[in-house]
């Protein structure tokens, strides 16, 4: 036993040094069962594989997640693809493959605001790290900005290089930005260095023909328009209603529904008034509370303490808690 529990402890120090945790932590559990199940050295070398496998791909899409930038929680299972025509659920379906990759392909989604472009192509990006490989989200401004400090410092092409080592870059909002002639050439730049290379996707809630607000330059825009267009899968949302005004709608459609609730009750209450006004207080005597001494402190008719409390109840009702 002693020599079996050594030649365990060396195994695993040999696995950790290897960089083959996974194998480490669960080889002896691995190799308990297999002598239990009798598992042939094959078998129990391909569980011992298949864990060391399973747990880097974990670790390496936790990585790609968090250098990735991506909106939290904006996957396939959060978006409500419902809302969603059946060519663009079909069109967002294919693009789960990533095969779009391996042609340079772009995407672009465009639409109003509100109709959950950035959504959907959060959830291609989460994919495309499911798949291994690396992504990166960002918004329109947030890369010019660093594009350009990075000409300032002249140090543009190895900013372009870093980039380039993302698969595919999500741009978001590009039609938000109002750019100089400064910030339009380091976009212009950025989208020609990766033509036909590595792919694109962007959201904008411009159509092409407005695009001339973002790059100024008649021909500047229709260059880069060509390019991203070239190799590209379109996704139309401008049909698409916002999420946002319908969940304002029904805010406010429940905000009246309350509101009408609580008028209904304040007449009821109006209506209850009279008749507690002509209560015939003559078949209730008043009552008189009387000191230690005999002598009387206080003495009211019960009608008026009636009206006492009608008079509380509107001040309520009036302020809307009941």
């Amino acid at each position: 036993m002693p020599n079996a529990h050594n030649r365990h402890s060396e195994l695993r120090t040999l696995l950790t040094q290897l960089n083959l945790g996974a194998m480490a932590d669960v080889f002896a559990d691995v190799a308990l069962r297999a002598a239990k199940e009798g598992l042939s050295h094959e078998a129990y070398l391909y569980e011992l594989v298949q864990q060391e496998l399973e747990q880097r791909t974990q670790r390496r899409t936790a990585r790609l997640i968090r250098a990735s930038g991506l909106p939290i929680e904006k996957t396939f299972r959060t978006l409500a693809l419902g809302r969603l025509s059946p060519t663009l659920q079909l069109q967002l379906e294919r693009l789960k493959s990533a095969s779009f990759l391996d042609t340079a392909t772009n995407i672009l989604a465009i639409g109003k605001p509100g109709v959950g472009k950035s959504h959907c192509l959060a959830a291609v990006g989460y994919e495309l790290i499911y798949a291994g490989h690396p992504v990166l989200w960002t918004s329109t401004s947030t890369l010019v900005q660093r594009l350009l400090a990075a000409k300032r410092d002249l140090r543009l092409p190895q900013e372009l290089a870093k980039l380039d080592k993302f698969a595919c870059v999500i741009l978001d909002d590009i039609g938000y930005v109002q750019h100089d002639r400064d910030e339009m050439e380091v976009l212009f730049t950025f989208l020609a260095e990766r033509y036909e290379r590595k792919s694109v996707m962007i959201t904008t809630n411009l159509v092409f023909s407005e695009w001339e607000r973002i790059f100024k330059d008649p021909m500047t825009t229709m260059a880069a328009i060509d390019r991203l267009v070239h190799h590209s899968v379109i996704l139309d949302m401008m049909s698409v209603e916002s999420y946002r005004a319908e969940a304002a709608s029904q805010q406010h459609l429940s905000s009246a529904r309350s509101k009408k609730m609580v008028a209904g009750r304040r007449t009821t209450l109006h209506e209850a008034t009279p008749s507690l006004q002509n209560f015939d207080a003559s078949c209730a005597p008043a009552q008189a509370e009387r000191d230690a001494s005999g002598s009387a402190i206080a003495e009211k008719p019960l009608e008026d303490l009636l009206i006492d409390g009608i008079k509380s109840a509107r001040v309520i009702a009036a302020d809307g808690t009941v």
